[in-house]
C-alpha cells in the first residue's frame, strides 16, 4: 500500500490539474470602438453574455488600429464588433505586420468570431474574408425588423448539438456574400411582408483557417436583437467552439 501512495498521490494531483484547467475561464479580446451599428450600446452587452456564463473573461479594445503583433496572444479568441463600413476613405486598420501576426494566431489553433456586422471590413484582405465566413456584399440587403425562426441546420456540429430553433427578433440579412467552404450552421427565411426574400437565408456559420476557427453569427443588430436565449446561446456556444474546438458542456 505504502509503495503504491506516490503514484496515487500523483493521480490525484493530474486529476486536480484537469479539472482546474478546465474550468479556467477563456480569454476573450472584443474589437469595438467604430461600426455602423451602436457599438456603444451593443459592445456592453456582448461582454455581459460571455461572462455570465461564466467560461469567459472578456477585455474591450475600442482602439483597433493601435494594436500591434503582440496583441493577440494572450487570448483564446478574438471577437469583432468593429468595421469602417460607410466611412468616407477609411484609412488602413491594420498593416501588413499586424495582419501577419493575426493570421498566424489564428492558424496556431485561435478563435475568431463575428457579430452581425463586424465582417464588414478588410475587404482587401482575402483570409479575413475567408475566416470570416459571410459579409456584406453586391446584392446583399436587409428588411425591416421583424420576429422569425431561426432554423438549425440537421448537419453535425459542436455548436448547435443538443439545441432546437428559437425565435428572435433581428434585422435579417439576405444574400449575403459567403465565404467558399463556410459551414452554414442556421438559417432564416426572412418574411416577405417586412421585405424580405421569403426564402431561407444562411444567418449562421463555422470556418476554419489552420488549426483555428471562426464562428459568425449575422444576428445583432441592436441590444433588443441580443436580448433572446437564443442569441444569447449562440454567442456563448459559438465562442467557446471558436476559442477550443470543443463545447464542455
Amino acid at each position: 500500500m505504502t509503495t503504491r501512495l506516490p503514484q496515487i498521490l500523483a493521480f490525484a494531483l493530474a486529476l486536480l490539474t484537469a479539472h482546474f484547467a478546465a474550468a479556467a475561464p477563456l480569454r476573450v479580446l472584443i474589437l469595438s470602438g467604430a461600426n455602423n451599428h451602436d457599438w456603444r450600446a451593443t459592445t456592453p452587452v456582448l461582454k455581459k453574455i460571455l461572462e455570465e456564463s461564466v467560461r469567459f473573461t472578456v477585455d474591450v479594445t475600442t482602439n483597433v488600429p493601435s494594436l500591434g503583433p503582440d496583441a493577440f496572444a494572450p487570448y483564446d479568441a478574438v471577437l469583432s464588433n468593429f468595421n469602417t463600413f460607410g466611412e468616407k476613405n477609411p484609412a488602413p486598420v491594420w498593416n501588413a505586420e499586424v495582419r501577419t501576426a493575426f493570421v498566424n494566431y489564428i492558424r496556431a489553433g485561435h478563435g475568431f468570431v463575428v457579430i452581425h456586422a463586424g465582417s464588414a471590413g478588410f475587404y482587401d484582405w482575402p483570409e479575413f474574408q475567408q475566416l470570416a465566413g459571410a459579409t456584406w456584399g453586391k446584392g446583399t440587403s436587409h428588411g425591416k425588423m421583424h420576429t422569425n425562426e431561426i432554423q438549425l441546420s440537421p448537419l453535425p456540429h459542436p455548436v448547435t448539438t443538443g439545441l432546437t430553433n428559437f425565435a428572435t427578433f433581428d434585422e435579417f440579412w439576405q444574400n449575403a456574400q459567403l465565404a467558399p467552404g463556410a459551414q452554414v450552421l442556421a438559417t432564416v427565411t426572412p418574411k416577405k411582408e417586412f421585405g424580405g426574400t421569403g426564402k431561407p437565408e444562411p444567418i449562421a456559420f463555422a470556418t476554419t483557417l489552420g488549426a483555428g476557427r471562426g464562428f459568425t453569427l449575422l444576428l445583432g443588430h441592436n441590444v433588443q436583437a441580443m436580448s433572446s436565449d437564443g442569441f444569447k446561446t449562440m454567442l456563448q456556444r459559438g465562442t467557446e467552439w471558436a476559442a477550443t474546438g470543443r463545447i464542455a458542456h
